[in-house]
């Protein structure tokens, strides 16, 4: 946004430790063979965006005060700062995840997976969530209903049970509609679907997930969703509140420090962990910077709305609408999978990644935002 409406004007600088950029949905993709990493890897080093550049350096600490990113590349100062680092996966918080289970939700451990489930033929699969918020709440109940497909096509689901394990009463709360399709198809798969219970730890001697209630269920396979919580150079800079994350206006995504931002999942402003929301959030902080630098009006507040697909097997792709912040609670509608979801879907990463990685209008650098 702040290419296409500034160009040269402003001088934008992307820091990521990672050289490329996946779509949470594609790591489902690659876990069950359904395409490669490479096919879905977005390099950051094609990003041609006037006034922007790309660094791929680790970010060591940030002064939100001055404004300023120390890295293991160098110091950098901005006018502005956007803090976007996400959410980190906490593997010590679930004793024996990292020595009996797998995560799917990291790029790494959806491409191990990838490499594992061929040789699961027989016994119980539980798809796992070790703790809330998590990224993407559609993507475990998504992950136990491919299972059942990937395991059909091989001819062996038969002989393996699926178990589904979710800390929240239902699978998507904000939407009851969305919540019965899925339970449905649950049932109609012979998926056992287990609410309201934490995956606490697992005992890989006795191949068993102890739950929240101390309660036991044995696995061959464990197919984890890691505790979350902010990265370390987040809580260190001090702008973290009680519940780990960054507080920020609602309606602005400002934090309590001027010129610093936090959108995407490292940010607490009541809505869900997810991409599409991370979106919207970027989009509000863009049109605010642009106001502000050419002293316009401000945009209106973040509006908290956010549309998720949701897979549900058999090559059939749902949605929900849900609005989180323009109500007493959340809503959420449901859309039935059809054939036109399925194109909609694509056509959600196909545009973004032409808007997002094509090279912008150009355009002369007096402000710098990070």
């Amino acid at each position: 946004m702040l290419s296409e409406a500034l160009g040269a004007d402003v001088d934008v600088t992307l820091i990521d430790k990672n050289d490329a950029f996946v779509f949470g949905y594609s790591k489902l993709d690659v876990m069950f063979g359904r395409t490669t990493l490479d096919a879905v890897r977005l390099e950051y080093r094609d990003i041609a965006k006037h006034g922007v550049r790309f660094l791929q350096q680790t970010i060591t600490a940030i002064d939100p005060d001055l404004r300023r990113v120390t890295t293991d590349g160098g110091v950098h100062e901005a006018d502005f700062l956007v803090v976007a680092l996400g959410a980190d996966y906490d593997l010590d918080a679930t004793p024996g995840i990292a020595e009996g289970g797998n995560e799917f939700y990291s790029i790494g451990g959806a491409e191990q997976l990838g490499e594992l489930l061929p040789t699961f033929s027989q016994g119980r699969a539980i798809v796992g969530v070790c703790g809330a918020p998590f990224k993407c709440p559609p993507a475990p109940s998504e992950a136990a209903l491919l299972l059942h497909d990937y395991l059909s096509a091989r001819g062996v689901r038969d002989d393996c049970a699926i178990s589904f394990v979710i800390p929240f009463g239902s699978p998507i709360p904000p939407s009851p509609d969305t919540s019965r399709a899925l339970v449905a198809a649950f049932a109609e798969r012979d998926i056992e679907f287990v609410p309201d219970r934490r995956v606490s730890s697992l005992d890989p001697a006795r191949r068993v997930a102890v739950l929240d209630d101390d309660s036991e269920m044995p696995y061959d396979i464990f197919l984890g969703v890691p505790k979350h919580r902010a990265p370390a150079v987040v809580v260190a800079s001090g702008m973290t509140g009680e519940d780990g994350y960054v507080p920020v206006d609602p309606k602005t995504l400002e934090t309590r420090f001027p010129g610093v931002y936090a959108v995407g999942d490292v940010a607490t402003i009541g809505v869900p962990k997810a991409g599409v929301f991370a979106e919207g959030a970027a989009r509000v902080v863009g049109a605010s910077l642009i106001a502000g630098l050419r002293r316009a009006e401000q945009p209106g507040a973040y509006d908290g709305l956010g549309s998720c697909y949701i897979e549900f097997g058999a090559g059939r792709v749902g949605r929900v609408d849900v609005d989180f912040l323009s109500g007493p609670k959340p809503t959420g509608t449901f859309h039935e999978p059809s054939d036109a979801l399925v194109a909609e879907k694509r056509h959600f990463g196909s545009s973004r990644r032409a808007r997002w990685f094509s090279r912008g209008p150009s355009g002369p650098s007096p402000h710098d935002v990070a």
